[in-house]
């Protein structure tokens, strides 16, 4: 069963947000890394990159696919798991702890507002 938590936002692209203090982590959600299958390599924008909402911002790439990830708010990227680099399978075993991708500060928290709430994604992805 896929694993939706009820602290995050999700998106229709299978994206997740964790908002703290004006900064969103990112990154796939357990439905997504599922159906990546072995993820191989994760390519992620550097800290001070500036993306608008629905930019693609980074890809993954599994031993079947690449998948592109675009970002749910505008901003400023902060930081990015640089853990990923020699681990990329972080985000199939830990896709929402270890294996988050990347924050951003955020330029408009308004934008959260379009994100889907955790029962709306369980019933997109039951």
């Amino acid at each position: 069963m896929t694993e939706v938590r009820d602290n995050l936002l999700y998106t229709e692209s299978h994206e997740w947000i964790l908002k703290k203090d004006g900064i969103a982590r990112m990154g796939i959600t357990d439905y997504a890394q599922n159906h990546l299958t072995d993820v191989v390599y994760a390519e992620l924008p550097k800290a001070g990159d500036r993306f608008s909402k629905g930019d693609e911002i980074s890809t993954v790439e599994s031993v079947k696919s690449v998948s592109e990830i675009y970002v749910p708010v505008s901003g400023e990227v902060t930081a990015v798991n640089d853990r990923l680099d020699g681990e990329p399978e972080l985000i199939n075993n830990s896709p929402y702890d270890d294996g988050w991708l990347l924050e951003i500060k955020m330029d408009d928290e308004s934008e959260l507002e379009k994100l889907l709430l955790p029962s709306e994604y369980r019933k997109k992805v039951d």
